[in-house]
């Protein structure tokens, strides 16, 4: 059995579409299909079904989908441990957007130019939806926002980047004060099943403010260009460029003790893979400019 059939599986099963499989796996999506059909053939069950516009494991794909996840993270360690001259292997990385649009590019720019050897496979994520696949084992490390609970003792935590929360708001209310805007203006707010949702949401209760609520969005980029449009207000992180092109927006301080989201790295103590997380972290530490590097694990 090959294990990239299987890798090939779990990707069908994460995503439900052969093509957008195909699309992250730099295929096509016959080839897919013709790896799904020998991984079936050779189990001799179907292992995913189509259940309207998306693909789903079958009762057989269900119960393989765990242990393949194991077996699939076991080649790669080995073939980690198998490398001892020189940092090589694979490394599966979750990301959450705004790490993803901004200091993971350059990070990962600098590691193909410098350690080509150290291949990164990136899951793209809600830090809820990240910190999951690393506690299932699915992928090695994980770049979000720090958990809003105490980080367990068997994690390490390394920040590489902190932002300030601010008030966004039309460049022409820029010179504003930020609570009477929020008491006059539409609020749109940063969706509170986010960490840093939650974030602030914490700095309007500690604020004993309550606004004008109007709309809760997911995406710090949607929120910018509602801003933009003179929609509302909104309290949110100051986030790494690239910001959507021809805003008109206006970043006001807020009044009261600072509050930061902080980005980092989150990764298994115990991982055979932490030889390949400290190579990336010294892609950051090389291209940073001004974000905080630190490890407080």
């Amino acid at each position: 059995m090959e294990s990239r059939f299987l890798e090939t599986f779990l990707l069908v099963a994460e995503l439900g579409s052969l093509a957008e499989a195909a699309r992250r796996l730099a295929i096509t999506p016959a080839a897919v299909a013709q790896r799904m059909q020998a991984l079936e053939d050779e189990f001799g069950k179907r292992l995913l079904v189509r259940a309207g516009r998306v693909v789903q494991p079958t009762d057989a794909g269900h119960a393989i989908l765990e242990q393949s996840r194991r077996i699939l993270g076991d080649i790669r360690h080995l073939k980690t441990l198998a490398q001892t001259d020189s940092p090589s292997g694979e490394m599966r990385l979750g990301a959450v957007s705004t790490a993803l649009t901004g200091i993971l590019a350059p990070a990962l720019r600098h590691l193909v130019d410098t350690v080509p050897s150290v291949e990164v496979f990136v899951l793209p994520g809600t830090s809820t939806d990240l910190y999951q696949a690393l506690g299932d084992g699915s992928i090695d490390a994980a770049i979000l926002v720090r958990p809003p609970f105490p980080i367990p003792k068997s994690l390490h935590w390394s920040v590489l980047r902190t932002e300030p929360m601010i008030l966004l708001a039309p460049s022409a209310l820029a010179t504003g004060d930020p609570e009477q805007l929020l008491a006059t203006l539409p609020f749109i707010r940063y969706d509170r099943n986010n960490w840093g949702g939650r974030l602030a949401d914490e700095w309007l209760r500690r604020q004993k403010l309550r606004p004008r609520e109007w709309l809760e969005l997911d995406s710090l980029e949607a929120i910018a260009v509602m801003v933009s449009n003179g929609l509302g207000v909104s309290v949110l992180p100051d986030w790494a460029p690239p910001w959507p092109e021809g805003l008109s927006v206006a970043r006001l301080p807020l009044p009261g003790p600072p509050l930061v989201r902080e980005i980092g790295m989150l990764w298994p103590r115990s991982a055979p893979s932490g030889r390949l997380v400290g190579v990336l972290l010294d892609a950051f530490a090389a291209v940073s400019s001004g974000g905080k590097m630190a490890d407080d694990a």
